[in-house]
This record gives C-alpha cells, structure tokens and sequence, in this order.
C-alpha cells in the first residue's frame, strides 16, 4: 500500500507539471529535474457525481471501442484523428427527442447505460460549462448548433432542451437557398478557428435538420520543445517497414513513463497540467493494432494522473524524449460506409433505420438520422497541440509537489508508428484520439 499511495502521488504532479531537464542528449542535469513545480492554484477542477463520473468512464469506453472499430475500417496505414466526444454530444441531442429501444441502444452504446434523458443531458452540460474553465491556459471551445429547415418546426420541449444543456439556438434556414451551405460550413470554420473550414460539401432541401457539435482545443505543452533541437530523422513506418524522414522534436523531461510487454508510454501535459497527451508507443515485435486492442479492452485510460494494467504503474521517469512535429486531417466520409456505418457497427442501428427509428420528440414529424460525417485534425508543434472536430447528423423525416526523488531513466523515441490521446485528468474526459503512421 505503501509503494502504491506513493506512486499515486508522484503520477498526480508529473502528470501536473512536465518539467525540462535539458535539451541535449548529453546534457542531462538531474538536479534540475527535481525540482518539480505544482501550478494547480489556477484551475478550475469539473466536479461530477457519482453517476457522472461512471458516465465518463464508459464513455471513454466507447472513446475506445471507436478507436478500436475505426482502425478496424481504416486499413490504409495513413494517419488518423478523430473526437468520439463530439460524436457523443450529437448523438445526446438526438437522445433528447428518442424513445424505446432507440434511447436505449444510444445511450447504452454511449457509455450512458440507460441512465435516462435528463442524466445525459445534466452531464453534457456539465462537461460544456466546465471543462473550458479547468485550465486558463488551454483554450477549450465546445458549441453545438441546429440548422433547421425552414418548413419544419421544432417541438417546444426540445428546443428548450437544447438551448438549455447544449447551448445550441435552432436557427430556421431555406435549405434550397444557394448560401444557406455557406452559413452552415461558416459556422464550422467559426468555431473551429478555421481548422475545419467545411463540413457539407451540399445540403438536401429534404432534411428536416441538421445537428452539430465543434470542439476547439488548443494548449502549449507545460515545457516546449526548443525548435533548435528539432531535426529530420529516420522515422519507419508499419505497413512495408518502409521508412522516411520527419522533422522530430528532442528535449529529456522527467514526466510519468509506464512501459508494458505490449507498448510503453508517456504521459505529457499542457499548460498547468491538467490536460494532457497520451502517447502510447508500440515494443518491438508489436503494432499499433496490438496497442489498440489492449488499450480497449483495460481502464489504462479510466484514472486520471495515475493506472494499473498488469501489476503496473505510471511512474515518474527522466526520459530522453523524441516526438514528431506533424499535422494530420480525417473524414469518415473517406472510410467505408461512413460514420453511419461505424455506429451501427458500435450497436447504434435503429436511430439509422427509417423504419424503426423512434425520435418522434424533436419535431412534428417522426424523424431518423440520414447521414452523419465528421472532419478532425491536429497540429503537434515544439509550442503544444492545436486539434478541432466538427460532427454533423442529417435529421430525415420518413418521407425521407514532493520530496526530491532519484528517478530511473528511460528513451522514449517515437520513431515508429503511435497511438495518442488528449484527456482532462481531473474528470477523465477523452477529447480525441489518433494514430500517427508517419504517412
């Protein structure tokens, strides 16, 4: 018990504090990596409930499932991102207006276990109200958006829904009009800071509705990579290991380091600390499809600051570090069949089907969800991460700090394909997650 309360602690403020030792490989001075510094009088922790906090867990149980199901479909062994939390937020407004095994089969693939309507609604709008205040020094934007048709009306109680806990207005557009797509991708490059400029490439005068939800994050790492100690370096790719040259960042930090039979991994904050990047590094003789399945079916990502897989723990490490500077977009339009195809594959069928939908809550007519797309993209610099997602469905009616410590070193060179994730510690919460192939 002892070991583990001291651990706890330590992977509590390196994941706090990412602190750079020196910035050459062969200068390394441990007497400064000591010296680790608590900046957490500043944030703003998101207090949840006991049922809010199961919710994230399983949430990020389907966080993960969807990283396992979308490497599963995307066998092109290019790079991916992608934000299954913003997936979810759409997903929960379409929640609000369904009934029957429709509710049941969202909220049962989402994490939320049949919790109930108002539940889901309470903590999407906890995670909108609090998550952007947890760290004055990450920029955190989550809006939600309903572009309605003109010749549809919304029904009262879910129009109040959602400007209530999603924050989402109903705006009323001529969806034959030439500049009505340009309103709505306008909106996405809004909100986005123009990572994501569009996301119809046409609107169907037919649709009833369309639902959005857009997360902006952008951070600088709680110690930057100087761009002097970047250089292009062999970095060899998975599928034909085949190999090219990047540009890859250097600096050795004391930070928290698990490694396991199947990967090692760091954890690297931003800002104050209190959001981070996972990057999860495949061992020799694996794949970064060993690491997604292993990832999805443990809670390695569940416990903020600190977890357990196999007997061990993220401890604090000096680790020479290497990481790419690298810019990567997605679109589920690009994979088979879709996002649509991915969530009915994740168990969310009805909601889909014209038939058997039951979302008759949302407006005067029973409606189901057309189509659905997504868009992401992240840029990883010496200065921090800059990532967004825009998620759209297609609403259709059916016409249609401690005492100085020796720390053990370790290498952590990610010159070979990886797995990463941003999270929020103090909730838990999984905003993206990717993999980088180099290609």
């Amino acid at each position: 018990m002892k070991k583990i309360s001291k651990l706890l602690g330590l992977a509590v403020v390196l994941s706090s504090t990412m602190v750079s030792c020196s910035s050459s490989e062969d200068d390394v001075d441990l007497g400064e990596a000591k010296t680790v510094v608590n900046m957490l009088s500043e944030s703003v922790p998101v207090k949840l409930t006991a049922e809010q906090t199961l919710f994230v867990n399983d949430n990020n149980k389907f966080t993960m499932n969807f990283l396992k199901t979308v490497n599963e479909a995307d066998r092109s062994g290019k790079s991916f991102i992608y934000s299954p939390l913003s997936i979810t937020y759409v997903l929960g407004m379409v929640n609000d207006a369904a009934t029957g095994l429709t509710e049941k089969e969202l909220e049962e693939t989402l994490g939320f276990h049949q919790g109930g309507i108002q539940a889901v609604n309470d903590y999407c709008k906890k995670l909108i109200d609090g998550l952007p205040k947890v760290d004055d020094k990450v920029t955190l934007n989550i809006a939600n958006a309903i572009f309605l048709n003109k010749d549809f009306t919304l029904k009262p109680q879910f129009e109040q829904d959602m400007q209530t806990y999603y924050d989402a207005k109903a705006e009323a557009l001529d969806f034959s009009a030439s500049n009505t797509l340009d309103h709505i991708n306008g909106w996405c490059k809004e909100k986005t800071n123009g990572m994501i400029p569009s996301i119809l490439d046409d609107i169907d005068p037919l649709m009833v509705s369309y639902l959005l939800n857009a997360i902006y994050f952008k951070a600088d790492w709680a110690s930057k990579f100087d761009p002097k100690n970047t250089k292009n370096e062999t970095f060899t790719t998975e599928n034909d290991n085949s190999s090219t040259d990047i540009p890859m960042m250097h600096q050795n930090v004391l930070i928290s380091y698990l490694k396991t039979d199947t990967y090692s991994a760091i954890i690297l904050p931003y800002g104050t600390g209190l959001w981070n990047m996972t990057v999860l590094l495949p061992e020799k003789g694996k794949t970064t499809d060993d690491v997604i399945k292993e990832v999805a079916q443990s809670s390695i990502l569940n416990n903020p600051g600190w977890c357990e897989t196999g007997g061990n723990y993220f401890e604090g490490y000096e680790v020479d570090l290497k990481l790419p500077r690298f810019e990567t977009s997605s679109d589920t339009d690009k994979l088979e069949g879709g996002l649509v195809r991915l969530m009915q594959k994740m168990g969310i069928n009805r909601a889909f089907d014209e038939r058997l939908a039951e979302i008759p809550n949302m407006c005067e007519l029973p409606v189901y969800i057309d189509m659905m797309r997504q868009k992401a993209k992240i840029k990883v610099s010496e200065e921090g991460s800059e990532a967004a997602a825009v998620t759209v469905a297609g609403v259709a009616n059916y016409s249609m700090g401690s005492e100085p410590i020796e720390y053990p070193k370790a290498t952590f060179h990610a010159n070979r394909p990886f797995v990463y994730v941003i999270r929020e510690q103090t909730s838990g919460v999984i905003l993206f997650v990717g993999k980088f192939t180099g290609e």
